[in-house]
């Protein structure tokens, strides 16, 4: 087949997806408004690659971004006219969504990741009904999602629930983990215990509340025989807000440590590195990949109640569903895991099961490339 994929250079989810199906042998066009990452760099070679300047994308060049919508648009027209796939992949309803849906190519699949359809204003819902109404068939990775989608006006018959996946042979324990415990099963003498956020510094993954929390562990575990890290991933616009909310609250930078954006390669040793995951975040589209990474790396989480998260994460089992914002109930369960080493393991060892059972990678873009023939076929 040859598949056209309109999908963020410059997202990790782009670069997995786009992977499998190069290598599987098919012929990729991959147009993207966006630069490529480093990460993106290898694919790029195997594939023709597109990047549209100037983009209509805010993020890229400003408020007024928008001016730039019809020349992309003539542009990705231009692109699919010459390439002439058998069937185009629209990754996100937002700006994405608008100039696939207006290059009136079918077959359109558009895939949603999330935000861009729970989180709306009237005007932007307006336009994502535009995007909804020109795809020929839809993928989502969570119930909510499907149930989103449904409300913007998809006919529920024509979207299949396709996650993302999680590869399992990349994201897994190591064989010796940094963690150890005394013959009592306490906390170790030795080994510091590290709580790991990987959601970037943005209000929706609200890490404002993950601070707060971190304020009350730290308080909590001084006097204890093993230090506590707080490892914060991810960057954005809240950076500098969060860091001095961190000073504020007192919090040594030995305990609460910002790292910035971590390379999709290196996350597995960041994982088997660390003990707890929290995601904090106010929205998510089904589970969201950093959590099924880091469940698959038998790791405990420590989750909010968003998404679909309620339908992964068993309580007390694999970890714990708090209510979004609700700090204190974070401090509580975090304290929970780190006083009782054993059910970080056992917890841990649920989730890869999960994750194993029904989250696979390999499984999902299988089900993918069934859904791309069957539209080749119509």
């Amino acid at each position: 087949m040859k598949i056209a994929f309109l999908a963020a250079a410059n997202s990790i989810h782009s670069v997995r997806w786009i992977k499998y199906f190069s290598d599987k042998g098919h012929r990729i066009i991959w147009v993207s408004l966006a630069p490529p990452t480093t990460e993106a760099t290898e694919l790029i070679k195997k594939v023709d690659f597109y990047e549209i300047k100037p983009s209509p994308l805010n993020d890229i060049n400003g408020k007024w971004a928008f001016i730039y919508f019809p020349w992309a648009i003539l542009k990705f027209m231009e692109i699919l006219q010459k390439t002439k796939p058998d069937v185009l992949h629209v990754h996100s309803a937002g700006t994405y969504g608008l100039v696939g849906a207006f290059s009136f190519f079918k077959p359109i699949v558009l895939t949603p990741w999330g935000s861009d359809i729970l989180l709306t204003s009237p005007i932007k819902k307006f336009l994502i009904q535009l995007t909804v109404f020109f795809a020929s068939s839809y993928t989502c990775d969570g119930e909510n999602t499907f149930d989103k989608l449904v409300e913007l006006g998809a006919e529920p018959e024509k979207i299949k629930i396709i996650r993302f996946g999680t590869d399992i042979e990349k994201f897994r324990p190591a064989k010796s983990k940094e963690q150890r415990t005394n013959s009592k099963g306490r906390i170790s003498k030795s080994k510091s215990v590290k709580i790991i956020s990987l959601r970037n510094l943005i209000p929706v993954y609200d890490i404002e509340t993950l601070i707060k929390a971190a304020a009350i562990v730290i308080k909590e575990s001084a006097n204890w025989r093993t230090k506590t890290e707080f490892i914060i991933a991810g960057d954005g616009e809240q950076k500098a807000h969060l860091e001095k909310l961190a000073k504020d609250l007192k919090l040594k930078n030995e305990n609460v440590k910002f790292v910035g954006n971590v390379k999709n390669n290196d996350l597995p040793l960041v994982f088997n590195s660390s003990h707890i995951y929290v995601s904090t975040s106010l929205s998510d589209s089904g589970l969201s990949a950093s959590t099924a990474e880091a469940m698959a790396s038998e790791l405990p989480v420590v989750v909010t109640n968003s998404g679909d998260n309620k339908k992964w994460v068993d309580d007390n089992k694999g970890g714990f569903v708090i209510p979004c914002g609700d700090y204190q109930a974070l401090a509580e369960k975090l304290i929970y895991l780190l006083k009782n080493p054993a059910k970080r393991k056992s917890f841990g060892k649920h989730n890869r099961k999960i994750i194993e059972e029904k989250n696979n990678y390999y499984v999902e873009m299988g089900k993918m490339e069934i859904l791309y023939q069957s539209l080749c076929q119509k």
